[in-house]
C-alpha cells in the first residue's frame, strides 16, 4: 500500500508546486500592470480558482509578499551577473544599480505601490541581500581611493536605496522621466560616496544614464 501511495503523493505534490508556480508568475505579471487587482482576477489570470490561490496564499498580502521576494530575486541574479568585482569601483556601482533600474522598469507600478510599504521584518531581508553587494562595491572603492573614505560603508549603502526609492517615487509621481530619474541617481549617488566630480557627469553621461543593457565581465575589464 504505501508503495502506492508514496507515488500518488510525490504526484500531488509536484501537481501542487505546479499550480503554485503558475499563480505566482501570473501574479507577478499581473500586479505588474495592476497593483490592487484582486485575488480572483489573478486566479483567471493563473487559470485556476480563488479556493485554489487562497490553498496556496493563505491571504493577499503573503501572496504579495512571494511576489516582491521573486522579483527581488531576479534584481539579485542581475547584479550578480553584472562584474561588480571587476572595473573602477564607480562603474560597478553604476552597474549595480542599472540592475536595480531594469527591475523597477519592469515591474513600474508594482513597486512603486510595494515602496510605500517599507519597513517591515520582510522588507529588511530584501534589502539585506541589496545592501550586501552594495557595501562591497562601496567598501572596494574607498580602499582604492576612488570614494571618499569620511562616511561608512554601511550608511552610504543604505542612503543609496533610500535614493533608488525616492527616484521610483518621483517617476511614479510623474515629476520626473525615467530617464531623467535615472541619471539623476546615478549623479546623486556618485557625489554621495565622494568620486571625483571633475570625471562624475562624464562617466554618467558617457553610459547614458541608467536603464541600459548591462555590460558584460569583458566590458566591465576595458
Amino acid at each position: 500500500m504505501s508503495e502506492v501511495t508514496t507515488p500518488r503523493r510525490r504526484r500531488r505534490r509536484t501537481d501542487a508546486d505546479r499550480s503554485a508556480a503558475a499563480i505566482l508568475r501570473a501574479a507577478t505579471e499581473i500586479l505588474a500592470a495592476q497593483p490592487h487587482a484582486s485575488v480572483e482576477e489573478i486566479a483567471v489570470g493563473a487559470g485556476v480558482s480563488r479556493q485554489t490561490v487562497y490553498a496556496h496564499f493563505r491571504s493577499r498580502e503573503v501572496l504579495v509578499s512571494a511576489v516582491i521576494d521573486a522579483i527581488t530575486s531576479e534584481a539579485v541574479s542581475e547584479m550578480d551577473a553584472a562584474a561588480l568585482d571587476e572595473g573602477p569601483a564607480a562603474e560597478a556601482l553604476l552597474r549595480l544599480l542599472d540592475a536595480s533600474w531594469r527591475t523597477l522598469q519592469r515591474y513600474p507600478l508594482l513597486l512603486s505601490t510595494l515602496a510605500k510599504a517599507d519597513g517591515t521584518e520582510a522588507d529588511d531581508t530584501r534589502h539585506a541581500t541589496v545592501l550586501d553587494r552594495l557595501g562591497q562595491v562601496l567598501t572596494r572603492g574607498q580602499e582604492c581611493g576612488e570614494f571618499a573614505r569620511d562616511l561608512p560603508a554601511t550608511w552610504l549603502a543604505t542612503s543609496i536605496v533610500a535614493l533608488g526609492h525616492a527616484a521610483g517615487g518621483e517617476v511614479a509621481a510623474g515629476r520626473m522621466s525615467l530617464p531623467d530619474a535615472a541619471g539623476a541617481l546615478a549623479r546623486s549617488t556618485l557625489r554621495l560616496c565622494g568620486a571625483d566630480p571633475s570625471t562624475t557627469d562624464d562617466l554618467v553621461d558617457r553610459r547614458g544614464g541608467l536603464g541600459g543593457p548591462s555590460p558584460t565581465a569583458t566590458q566591465a575589464r576595458q
